[in-house]
């Protein structure tokens, strides 16, 4: 739900300069470049900062995709950062992979001979 309401305040805002800058002022080029740096600015925040923020403090909405082949076994968060747990079987390794915020810096841990699905 916070997820919806940061687009809909982004958007206000934008519309809000472009009414502003546009229809009171006449001054369309301003109007244009401002409610566009607002969309970009407003975008670039949900995506470095505010994305995993939302899900992790305020139940926003996040999609992460297991890669084919594999089987999750389980998520943490670290700080602000999802960790995902998934095994290969057909390697019999499991994958550690971290989803920071806007994909920079993501850690990657490999564990071979991991084998967590059966007892031996």
């Amino acid at each position: 739900m916070i997820t919806y309401l940061y687009w809909i305040a982004v958007i206000l805002i934008a519309a809000s300069a472009l009414y502003l800058a546009g229809v009171k002022f006449k001054n369309w080029k301003f109007a244009g470049a401002t409610t566009l740096s607002i969309l970009i600015t407003g975008s670039l925040l949900y995506f470095f900062h505010f994305q995993q923020v939302f899900v992790k403090n305020w139940g926003g909405v996040m999609t992460v995709t297991v890669p084919e082949g594999q089987l999750h076994m389980m998520s943490t968060w670290k700080d602000d950062n999802l960790w995902i747990e998934n095994y290969d079987p057909k390697t019999n390794t499991c994958h550690f992979r971290e989803y920071s915020k806007g994909a920079v810096l993501e850690g990657k841990v490999l564990i071979k001979n991991c084998n967590p699905l059966m007892a031996k």
